[in-house]
């Protein structure tokens, strides 16, 4: 998968719902099932030209919400905190003697995890 197509597919993943129903058909039939663009213009009985401009324009519409809200920004930003804190939660873990604190330990990392899917 090439590095634009899981862009695209994240972006559509984060923003997907605000499009139009028209961009959300075509860009699914572009990215998610790889139609070409003729095929989606013969399969809903528009121009390429047409299909092109409206998965040109969904793409934007995509990038301009990240742009403004980083969802996927933030995201990623609270992935790696929470994979730094279970990494210094292991390490603790190999340091305690109490079954107590180790039990807690384990439960921390359960909720990070809930909270990072």
């Amino acid at each position: 998968m090439s590095l634009d197509l899981f862009k695209m597919n994240i972006l559509y993943d984060y923003y997907g719902s605000l499009l139009t129903d028209k961009q959300r058909e075509i860009f699914k039939m572009h990215y998610l099932n790889d139609y070409s663009l003729g095929e989606i213009s013969q399969s809903l009985n528009i121009s390429r030209q047409g299909v092109y401009d409206t998965l040109k324009r969904a793409e934007a519409t995509l990038k301009f919400y990240e742009e403004k809200l980083e969802l996927i920004k933030k995201h990623d930003i609270l992935t790696k905190k929470v994979e730094k804190i279970n990494e210094l939660l292991d390490n603790l873990y190999l340091h305690v003697q109490s079954e107590e604190i180790s039990k807690m330990i384990q439960e921390i990392k359960t909720i990070l995890n809930e909270l990072n899917q």
